[in-house]
């Protein structure tokens, strides 16, 4: 499956109701966002599956591919375009068993080793961070951009990095040969989500045209 991972947009649901949730997607897609992950680590397998369908209607009027975190059931109820799997979630391999070949499967990688490894096992592209520290994991493990870099020159498949980006510290990034970077906060959490995708957006441009 063809998809674009220059502007990656992974949700967090946490500080708002359902309709205020959905009229930031939207905004997010229209201030053009290439490819959305639905991430939900507190709702029961009902409330997920609901909150994806309601998700993948607005990402198919779109045309960008829904990934959802972690749990492939709810990847299959839904017909989501993929799911995204974490060093402690189902093993690559195995996921792709089960998603087939037709779906997108990412993957988290933090070493040149484990990225390997995961494109060995099936992957289609790679989350390689946290950059930054970010604010919507307890606890985040550091990965230097010299890692980065290095997992972008060991394996052929889509590399992005994600961490605590936003349009104001991409330069750390320059010169190195991602595939596109992935925002949480910076949009989600914005007065504007559709300006603030747009400004990503463009501050990645101007960072990638320096290379």
């Amino acid at each position: 499956m063809t998809f674009d991972t220059t502007l990656y947009f992974i949700t967090d649901s946490t500080p708002y109701e359902t309709d205020e949730f959905l009229r930031r997607v939207r905004l997010a897609l229209e201030g053009g966002v290439t490819l959305v992950q639905l991430r939900e680590k507190n709702r029961t397998t009902k409330e997920y599956i609901d909150l994806a369908i309601a998700v993948h209607n607005i990402t198919k009027e779109f045309k960008v591919p829904l990934i959802i975190d972690d749990r492939i059931d709810v990847m299959l109820a839904v017909d989501a375009e993929g799911v995204h799997v974490g060093a402690e979630d189902m093993p690559v391999e195995l996921a792709r068993k089960v998603i087939g070949e037709g779906k997108i499967l990412g993957a988290t990688a933090k070493t040149v080793e484990a990225a390997k490894k995961a494109f060995n096992d099936g992957a289609d592209y790679l989350g390689v961070g946290a950059i930054y520290p970010t604010t919507t994991k307890v606890k985040t493990v550091l990965t230097s951009t010299a890692t980065l870099d290095a997992i972008t020159k060991a394996v052929p498949i889509k590399v992005n990095a994600i961490g605590g980006l936003n349009s104001a510290n991409l330069g750390v990034l320059k010169g190195i040969d991602i595939d596109g970077i992935c925002a949480v906060s910076a949009i989600m959490k914005a007065d504007d989500p559709k300006a603030a995708a747009i400004e990503l957006r463009k501050a990645y441009d101007e960072m990638r045209a320096m290379q």
